[in-house]
């Protein structure tokens, strides 16, 4: 049985902490000088504005070449979540997306059975296969195998979300009769899987409560979708419930006095409203947004004016 956490008939809204991560991709200047001030502020706001989760993403040791791209700023991702949860009440903690193969499956459950007993039940874990290969190599995980090893992590933390004694035996995991607590708050943590491949399509429609797409799938998201639920139904899931992720493009409530580049966009609160509401046409009930800034008192502005102006216009 899945488990949903997103209310029916609501689009829900999260956002990637900034700060934690500093990829040139979508790092924003300001961000480079700032740390657990900033990223304090803007967690409180985040709360107060009324999103749904905020997420943190996963990177340990990343390779020289890469990190000419990515950077090296990756804060770890449950020592950041569990920090954020020492510090809010209600927003759920979501990891967007841990990479399993670089940790072993009982110790991801343990953290995020932790996790969830601590903070009143908010944990979500977002889990994905990784894309680095030189990161692989450095922790001694499985590049080749990701996928397969992907796949059973899930099912042993599955079982360990779900039962306190757990004995698995697979290809890439044995484990006999061994017992996890905290049990955490929730009956059972979700489970949301990462990534717009294919594969990571079926394995969301496989094994998971809830899919959080990467980008944009290459067919589009709602032939994404229809594929989702297709496969989902083939292997006897389609009675399940399950949670849809969508991204936004990269927006600026009101008018933005300064060039937001090619890939942003500005504009009254209808008008990201209506751009959301076209997500969840084709499905999505949870978005991950990104609010466009110049310093952490604009992205604090940025999320009060969302929470006030455009979350309203969701609802129903």
């Amino acid at each position: 049985m899945g488990v949903t956490i997103v209310p029916e008939g609501k689009l829900a809204c999260g956002i990637q902490l900034p700060v934690q991560a500093q990829s040139t991709i979508f790092v924003e200047p300001w961000e480079r000088a700032a740390g657990p001030d900033e990223l304090a502020r803007v967690l409180a706001r985040a709360e107060e504005a009324g999103l749904f989760y905020v997420a943190v993403c996963d990177h340990v040791a990343v390779p020289r070449e890469p990190a000419t791209r990515m950077g090296t700023t990756w804060y770890d991702t449950i020592a950041t979540l569990a920090w954020a949860g020492a510090r809010t009440e209600r927003i759920r903690l979501l990891s967007h997306v841990l990479v399993a193969p670089y940790r072993p499956p009982l110790a991801v459950a343990k953290a995020f059975l932790t996790l969830d007993e601590l903070t009143g039940g908010r944990a979500v874990l977002g889990v994905g296969v990784g894309h680095v290969e030189g990161e692989f190599a450095a922790l001694g995980a499985d590049f080749a195998g990701r996928g397969s090893v992907t796949d059973e992590a899930i099912d042993v933390i599955r079982a360990a979300f779900t039962n306190e004694w757990v004995t698995h035996h697979g290809e890439h995991f044995d484990v006999d009769d061994v017992g996890l607590r905290p049990r955490g708050h929730q009956e059972r943590i979700p489970i949301w899987v990462g990534g717009s491949s294919p594969r990571a399509v079926r394995r969301a429609a496989e094994r998971g409560d809830g899919w959080l797409p990467q980008g944009p799938p290459a067919e589009g998201m709602a032939a994404a979708v229809t594929r989702l639920r297709d496969h989902r139904a083939a292997v006897g899931r389609g009675d399940d419930p399950i949670d849809i992720g969508g991204f936004a493009m990269p927006m600026y409530v009101g008018q933005a006095d300064w060039d937001l580049g090619a890939w942003s966009a500005d504009g009254p609160p209808d008008q990201h409203a209506e751009g959301l509401r076209e997500l969840a046409a084709v499905g999505v009930n949870h978005v991950q947004i990104r609010l466009r800034s110049r310093s952490v008192d604009e992205l604090c502005d940025q999320l009060d004016a969302f929470g006030a102006e455009v979350l309203p216009l969701l609802d129903g």
